[in-house]
């Protein structure tokens, strides 16, 4: 089984910046895919960024390609999203995702496992 725990959201002003982490715990992660989705209230769950097992591939979502960077550090156990450019309508709560068995993915059902989620909120 693994644990998904997401640190790093918090409140900061449009145009700034966050990274937020995710860490694992139960299963080292070096050979999942990972992703980040992110769902505001009263809209569905959204495709952010994904990566595959080494780092070498990276999808992102066309509303952050160019602001948004996803990495991983496979001796960590952890996954990062770098946020820069920062807009209001960033503003919802951040999950990490990871799947042992298929290849990166852009919807929920392609992971396996989630975290709680970090909140995100950007102020104009």
């Amino acid at each position: 089984q693994v644990q998904l725990v997401e640190s790093g959201g918090g409140l900061v002003q449009a145009g700034g910046s966050l990274t937020l982490s995710c860490t694992a715990s139960g299963r080292t992660l070096s050979s999942y895919a990972m992703g980040w989705f992110r769902q505001a209230p009263g809209k569905e769950r959204e495709f952010v960024a994904a990566i595959n097992w080494s780092g070498g591939s990276t999808y992102y979502a066309d509303s952050v390609k160019g602001r948004f960077t996803i990495s991983r550090d496979n001796a960590k156990n952890t996954v990062s999203l770098q946020m820069n450019s920062l807009k209001p309508e960033d503003t919802a709560v951040y999950y990490c995702a990871a799947d042992p068995y298929r290849g990166p993915a852009s919807t929920p059902k392609g992971y396996d496992y989630w975290g709680q989620g970090t909140q995100v909120t950007v102020s104009s």
